[in-house]
């Protein structure tokens, strides 16, 4: 086997055991590096500490990682106007922190005949929160359940998708 020093510099092709020999005396692991070449490669390295440099280099790359959570607020159609509320300013907080909002209302039994009353609990909620969110998904029928998700709305440094946000003042315009 071919066999690399720790610092870089190549030592030869060698038996195994002289190959373990080194590694013992010099206190580090002999490391397969290329086992289908001929012959095989190996290299004399602490293993411990290239596990701890690469684990440290992924948590470095994901503290540059922004990622964003959808949370989920659900509705029954006809919900109380104090409830809504209620919901408005809980779904302003999540879009304040920057997390997506999947607004939903549920159908139960005959309610589901009622879509128009659904879609308009959507509309309002839309209406009230128009200058803080832009429409990521227009309302959709997903079984029994009639839902949209609003994400927060652009930084002025960023180009606006003017498709959704016209659906958005499209949304709060249709008022029934």
């Amino acid at each position: 086997m071919r066999v690399i020093g720790d610092n870089g510099d190549q030592l030869g092709v060698m038996e195994v055991a002289r190959a373990l020999q080194l590694a013992r005396d010099a206190d580090v692991d002999l490391v397969e590096v290329a086992p289908n070449s001929d012959p095989p490669v190996c290299r004399l390295l602490d293993y411990g500490k290239l596990l701890y440099l690469t684990s440290k280099k992924e948590r470095e790359s994901k503290k540059g990682q922004k990622s964003t959570e959808q949370k989920e607020v659900r509705f029954r159609p006809n919900i109380g106007t104090h409830d809504l509320d209620a919901k408005t300013r809980k779904i302003r907080e999540f879009i304040s922190e920057g997390s997506k909002v999947k607004l939903t209302v549920r159908f139960r039994g005959r309610e589901a005949a009622h879509q128009q009353l659904g879609l308009s609990v959507l509309k309002r909620v839309a209406d009230e929160l128009k200058d803080e969110v832009r429409l990521e998904r227009p309302p959709t029928m997903e079984g029994r359940a009639l839902s949209m998700v609003l994400i927060p709305a652009l930084v002025k440094t960023e180009v606006p998708n003017d498709k959704n946000q016209d659906q958005v003042e499209e949304l709060a315009d249709a008022k029934t």
